[in-house]
């Protein structure tokens, strides 16, 4: 039988792996038009919506995070929708052990931090079937607006990584092709899942070395890596708002940190994870071409 999928935010990261992963795995896709779409028309019928909706940017996320996230719960109670939500490492402080799990407790001090608290505490309350799928800074296969691309592989085509954190502390990455194709995974095993199902997608955990070797070794060239200055930013945050959440997550660079596979092994046995090697080779084509 066809299942129907909603994707919110299906121009976005998440969201157009998400519409593509749905339709290659034979789903019904449809994706929501925000400017002239009815929310609460568009979740009837559907088995699933995928919410991958974000505020633009860390300067609107006071303002516009919770209500956006309300008002999904709310179409979304007229329903019998799951929803999956791509989940994010914020909610872990500095001084929180890993590997990170379901069971970590969220405590970090934060602004952005106690929003995404907050935010996924709306879901785990409000009674609806929701899939929590965590993961990561995110891998993409094209230039997306994000530190890998924006930053990190700036200046490749030089044979250079720019890292903004401690080369020698691990970091956690997700591949966007494979989180999506998890999402899907878990979406079509939903009426086994608990109510709320937070799952941590375990990915990649590299420190700035091993990525930098890793990449030398798909590409076939040689890469060195430098550290960030931070400077700039910090110089630049008194009259640039949105600067001022990236240095409130600074300490993610300098973090050790990892997700814990054990439940997402359990509950999807036989996923395979894109070597790290052929992730990082899509990940730079677009950065090796320009």
């Amino acid at each position: 039988m066809t299942q129907n999928v909603l994707v919110l935010g299906a121009n976005g990261r998440f969201g157009s792996h998400a519409a593509m992963a749905f339709e290659n795995a034979g789903w019904t896709v449809k994706r929501f038009n925000r400017a002239t779409g009815n929310l609460q028309q568009a979740v009837q019928g559907m088995d699933v919506v995928v919410n991958a909706w974000n505020p633009p940017d860390y300067s609107t996320w006071t303002q516009q995070m919770l209500p956006l996230h309300k008002r999904v719960i709310d179409a979304v109670k007229g329903s019998q929708a799951t929803i999956v939500l791509p989940g994010n490492v914020y909610v872990f402080g500095a001084n929180t052990s890993g590997p990170w799990s379901e069971t970590t407790p969220h405590q970090v001090a934060n602004t952005l931090g106690a929003l995404r608290i907050e935010m996924e505490a709306m879901y785990r309350n409000s009674g609806l079937r929701t899939i929590l799928l965590r993961g990561g800074d995110f891998l993409d296969v094209k230039a997306s607006g994000q530190w890998f691309d924006r930053i990190i592989v700036q200046k490749l085509r030089k044979g250079q990584l720019t890292y903004p954190g401690d080369l020698n502390t691990r970091h956690s990455w997700a591949f966007l092709p494979d989180i999506a194709r998890a999402a899907v995974a878990l979406a079509a095993m939903r009426d086994d899942l608990p109510t709320y199902a937070d799952v941590p997608f375990p990915g990649y955990t590299v420190t700035a070395r091993d990525m930098t070797s890793a990449l030398a070794r798909a590409i076939k060239r040689p890469v060195a890596i430098k550290r960030m200055s931070w400077l700039p930013l910090y110089l630049l945050s008194p009259v640039m708002r949105s600067l001022r959440g990236l240095l409130d997550m600074r300490y993610l660079w300098d973090t050790p940190h990892g997700l814990d596979a054990t439940r997402f092994d359990a509950l999807l046995p036989e996923f395979e994870h894109t070597p790290l090697e052929s992730a990082l080779a899509q990940a730079t084509a677009h950065a090796v071409r320009a």
